[in-house]
């Protein structure tokens, strides 16, 4: 039986099993637990606090522990980055994440964890900033760009958008123009550019080690 407060995953400490069979004694009494779960076992994609759990439960309680900061990306020439995006945004508990330009993307490298991550549609920038202005988020657009401050002296604020442009051509004139602020990540070798899921990830983890309280982490 996996217990209440178990951290991290499972297959951490046994190696080579995804996930965990069918539960062991009397079922739990928590309208939170999945009666076909709980009979054949939870081989999801889930940390083990949320075994066996319902996947609305999930949800409920992600939003509950979200981050106030959010994570948009531009999508006009249909990036396979956002995948990467989503599940990045999940393991840090970003309140949601916005997809701007084409509703549809691959959905592949989220890992099936945009069935837990609140997700946003704005068929353009101009959208996704007045959804900023009416909750009160500051927009930090991220691209290597003249006028860009370093990401590693910055003050990002605490109630944000961290927006992010396709890979490639990076962020639209718009997406720069509109943001509050740009930034920029420290590079040393010899590319122009690093990818944009990458660089999503270590936006939102400097994010993380400015504002997020880390005894909440699993």
């Amino acid at each position: 039986m996996v217990e209440e407060d178990t951290r991290g995953a499972t297959e951490w400490a046994v190696p080579g099993q995804v996930g965990v069979g069918p539960w062991e004694g009397p079922w739990p009494d928590d309208p939170r637990y999945d009666p076909e779960l709980l009979a054949h076992g939870d081989r999801r994609n889930v940390v083990d606090a949320y075994r066996y759990w319902r996947r609305e439960a999930v949800v409920a309680d992600l939003a509950a522990r979200a981050h106030p900061f959010h994570v948009a990306i531009e999508n006009f020439g249909h990036d396979h980055n956002i995948g990467t995006v989503v599940r990045t945004a999940n393991a840090f508990a970003a309140a949601a994440v916005h997809v701007v330009g084409r509703r549809r993307w691959n959905r592949r490298g989220a890992m099936v964890t945009d069935r837990y991550q609140t997700l946003h549609h704005h068929p353009d920038v101009a959208g996704l900033l007045a959804f900023a202005r009416e909750h009160g988020l500051a927009v930090i657009a991220v691209d290597n760009t003249a006028g860009s401050v370093p990401l590693e002296t910055a003050e990002l604020p605490r109630e944000t958008v961290l927006l992010f442009g396709q890979e490639g051509p990076g962020l639209t004139d718009e997406a720069r123009a509109g943001a509050d602020l740009l930034v920029s990540i420290a590079q040393f070798g010899s590319t122009r550019s690093i990818n944009a899921g990458v660089a999503a990830g270590i936006t939102m983890h400097a994010w993380i080690r400015r504002h997020a309280d880390l005894s909440r982490a699993w």
